[in-house]
């Protein structure tokens, strides 16, 4: 059936507001989505939408800069379910952000399902909730990351009934939030956040919030060196589920994978030293990893253990705790 001018003016519309939020939010996304197809491109461009306007509501900020006031939290992370449910019904709310995932919906498998997981990881920021252990860790990077891998995945075309692949998409949003939590130690740190699981620093006698006290840097290291090498079992699980993908997906996928996987690693080089300056990717070493990704994608992936907890055990979990 073709589309009603109308509904292709609205389109139009939420891709360009999508396109504009994407370009100020991440420039390296925006420039990543461009080795997808036009019509995985934008609809990445929509899903990121979303998924920037959910994390600014939830964080009170404005496309990831510095954090609000976190007051009200729960209020705000109403605010996102009640949007999340009016889009996915068929309602236009008149937020673009939001608009852009009903209109995502209906083009794809996604559902109402994999919106909650994401969100579910909002709720635990509003409840000031920290990891206890790996396994509460593991879950987390499910609901804030995991959860979106899954959804791209949708996204890229994979069936939402194609169970062993999501979990390979969701192992690649697991490794890209642990990199970040390896990264962002010292800025978590300043906003009263901790995302390293507390047995973790028990065991290492360093006491909650005063990890990056210099008496305290060389008990981190064997820490954030073992977030390091979870990183490249989940991304190694990640990369050898790309191979399902269609060719111009599978080389953005692997080209992610390698920026990634080069702030996990560039992080554990630098050792005690890595949260004095932030860990970043040049433009230059950004094109290198295209490059590289291009090649891996004309080529075979090695196989891949999967890592001990797979989406579906770490969703299970989430539902036996709530």
């Amino acid at each position: 059936m073709q589309e009603s001018p109308l509904a292709t003016v609205q389109r139009s519309r939420l891709l360009t507001h999508a396109r504009a939020s994407i370009t100020r939010g991440s420039k390296s996304f925006a420039a990543a989505s461009r080795l997808f197809d036009r019509t995985t491109r934008e609809r990445v461009w929509l899903l990121y939408a979303w998924c920037r306007a959910c994390d600014d509501l939830a964080d009170a900020q404005d496309h990831g800069h510095a954090l609000g006031d976190q007051a009200g939290a729960p209020a705000r992370l109403e605010v996102i379910r009640d949007l999340t449910d009016r889009v996915l019904a068929g309602e236009e709310t008149g937020n673009l952000s939001f608009d852009a995932l009903g209109l995502l919906a209906s083009e794809t498998g996604i559902t109402r399902a994999m919106a909650d997981d994401v969100i579910a990881g909002f709720a635990l920021d509003a409840q000031e909730w920290r990891p206890r252990s790996e396994t509460d860790m593991l879950r987390y990077c499910f609901h804030v990351a995991g959860a979106v891998g899954v959804m791209m995945a949708v996204v890229m075309g994979i069936s939402p009934d194609d169970e062993d692949t999501l979990d390979r998409a969701c192992d690649l949003g697991i490794a890209f939030q642990l990199a970040n939590i390896a990264r962002d130690i010292s800025e978590d740190e300043l906003a009263g956040r901790c995302y390293l699981p507390l047995e973790w620093l028990a065991e290492a006698d360093i006491p909650p919030g005063e990890l990056l006290k210099p008496h305290y840097r060389d008990a981190l290291v064997p820490l954030v060196r073992r977030l390091c090498e979870m990183e490249r079992a989940y991304e190694a699980s990640a990369r050898a589920g790309a191979v399902r993908l269609a060719f111009r997906q599978r080389w953005a996928v692997l080209s992610a994978a390698g920026i990634y996987g080069a702030i996990a690693r560039e992080v554990e080089r630098r050792g005690a030293h890595a949260w004095d300056h932030r860990v970043t990717t040049s433009k230059l070493a950004k094109l290198g990893f295209v490059v590289r990704g291009l090649g891996q994608a004309l080529t075979a992936a090695p196989a891949a253990e999967r890592p001990r907890f797979s989406r579906r055990d770490l969703a299970a979990l989430a539902q036996q705790s709530t």
